[in-house]
């Protein structure tokens, strides 16, 4: 299982085009399963993102499907390209259980003399806007912050959607070169109940992916420490797996607890067959983030 870091939620790093997109900063490279454009238009969810993708919009009709897959329980990923080569792209990764389209790739939608990197800062925000207004809806609900990241190898613009009165971005978005990407993160849906923001960051800003895993009262009881405690800890650079070693706590039980618990956040009712399933496509997320550790800083 190989893994990457992403800076910025579901979607695997071959399906992005620049590797410094939106995604949670804890992504890895699942296994996944190639997908004929037949399979996708026959797949309940498949089906049901292009739909989306087509009210949104309608010209993308006429792209052809160049590339698709599955990873079993957890996503399924489109590319579409516009004939004639115009380079026209647009990648989808959606949830299969909830069917959300949790990530959206728009490249190559703007003139190559004057690609989006070269558009003003509202101009670049009016086209972020129009993407997730499109999909998503109720784009005037959001508050938005911008910014221009450090990058000497290419400029970056992120920009953050956030609800009124939440901290947590619901949307988070970012512009490199001719391409816009898009993140469903939630907001407080995501972190409801985050009793500690940012065990991990990604330049400087924290990391909600790995929140939402490592805020868990079951693994806190597991771990007898607190979440300040567990942050601190891994402060130092130590893993999550780490740190439970050293309290005789195994790799199993770390990931038993955890995963028990995001799938217990998914499946709704009595379910058994989901459950099970979800169990085991979840397990590779959850190694990611209990084996993932950052560089401590100076002053640590």
């Amino acid at each position: 299982m190989k893994k990457r870091i992403m800076g910025g939620i579901v979607a695997a790093a071959i399906m992005i085009p620049t590797a410094a997109f939106a995604a949670p900063s804890l992504m890895e490279l699942l296994a996944r399963t190639p997908w004929t454009a037949e399979q996708v238009k026959v797949d309940e969810v498949g089906k049901a993102t292009l739909e989306k993708l087509y009210s949104a919009f309608p010209e993308t009709k006429s792209f052809e499907i160049i590339d698709a897959s599955s990873v079993q329980g957890v996503q399924t990923s489109i590319i579409l390209r516009e004939k004639g080569g115009t380079g026209k792209t647009i990648t989808l990764h959606a949830n299969r259980t909830t069917g959300a389209i949790e990530h959206v790739v728009q490249e190559n939608w703007e003139p190559a003399e004057k690609p989006l990197i070269a558009l003003t800062g509202q101009e670049i925000k009016s086209k972020a806007d129009d993407l997730i207004d499109r999909l998503y809806g109720g784009i005037e609900d959001y508050e938005f912050a911008m910014e221009r990241m450090e990058n000497p190898q290419q400029q970056t613009v992120m920009l953050n959607y956030t609800k009124k009165g939440s901290k947590a971005p619901y949307y988070q978005a970012f512009v490199q070169g001719n391409t816009i990407s898009v993140t469903l993160i939630g907001g407080e849906t995501a972190s409801s109940g985050m009793q500690v923001e940012g065990f991990f960051t990604a330049k400087g800003k924290p990391d909600y992916f790995a929140d939402s895993f490592l805020n868990d009262e079951n693994l806190f009881a597991l771990l007898n420490m607190s979440p300040i405690e567990l942050k601190e800890e891994l402060a130092k650079g130590k893993s999550v797996a780490e740190v439970a070693a050293a309290k005789n706590v195994s790799k199993r039980q770390l990931i038993e607890v955890i995963a028990k618990t995001q799938v217990a956040l998914q499946v709704q009712g009595d379910n058994q067959g989901d459950y099970e399933q979800l169990l085991k496509a979840i397990e590779p997320k959850v190694v990611q983030v209990i084996e993932y550790k950052t560089e401590p800083t100076p002053n640590n």
